[in-house]
């Protein structure tokens, strides 16, 4: 198991320089898996697989508006600071689970409030949140994943997530051809849940895997002290090389 964990992470480190798949938009930019495309559905960019099966297993989806009175740093730290009641798009109600608690967080030289919930936009789905705001602009950027599959994804993940740069000019709003950006009066994360596509409901799995729940949920955990460890590297070498 160690010897497999090291291999991952050399692996990981000595791809990160590699040739990399870039999405940007009006606002933002990051490393997306080559696999994948991002298309613009309303007012949010939804980025998926191109594969049928993979596309139902995980998502990321993006969108930003204009600030508002709600749109704080403290305010996006208290929302995902507690269980959300959730309605779920043609599959009843239910509560998320926080899986790690928001803390504030540096990427690429901007803050971000970072978070992680369960079942906060689809049964069975982790969902992890990037919320931040430069200037006039509120952005959200949502990762989620079936938890039957998010150890797959952990890594691509990742790499978006450390890549992720806000690239929003000062006068965007002057610009809706830029956009699109949402009104001021709009609640940022209000429409993620509406934007996510009906078949990924379809997904089954209790987690269990015929007994098997317990083991993956610690590979899970596993891969997510690998990937933090090799973000801590990786942020280690950048700053030696400076």
């Amino acid at each position: 198991m160690h010897r497999y964990l090291l291999l991952m992470l050399a692996t990981l480190l000595l791809s990160w320089n590699a040739e990399a798949k870039v999405f940007r938009n009006a606002y933002v930019a990051f490393e997306l898996p080559d696999t994948w495309n991002c298309n613009l559905e309303h007012t949010e960019w939804v980025c998926r697989s191109q594969n049928d099966k993979e596309s139902k297993e995980a998502i990321i989806i993006l969108t930003a508006k204009e600030v508002g009175p709600t749109d704080t740093f403290e305010a996006y730290t208290s929302h995902l600071n507690s269980a959300q009641q959730v309605a779920y798009k043609g599959a009843g109600t239910g509560i998320s689970r926080i899986i790690y608690p928001p803390k504030k967080v540096q990427i690429n030289d901007h803050p971000w409030i970072d978070g992680l919930h369960l079942a906060s936009e689809v049964p069975n789905y982790y969902t992890r949140y990037l919320a931040t705001i430069k200037d006039r602009i509120a952005i959200l950027v949502t990762f989620s994943a079936h938890k039957d599959h998010y150890t797959k994804y952990s890594q691509d993940f990742f790499k978006a997530v450390m890549s992720l740069r806000v690239i929003a000019t000062k006068n965007l709003l002057a610009k809706p051809e830029m956009g699109p950006i949402r009104p001021s009066g709009e609640t940022l994360g209000g429409p993620i849940g509406a934007v996510i596509p009906g078949d990924m409901l379809g997904m089954d799995g209790d987690g269990d895997g015929g007994g098997g729940g317990m083991g993956k949920t610690k590979t899970m955990l596993l891969g997510l002290a690998l990937l933090l460890a090799a973000a801590g590297v990786y942020i280690f070498l950048k700053s030696r090389r400076g």
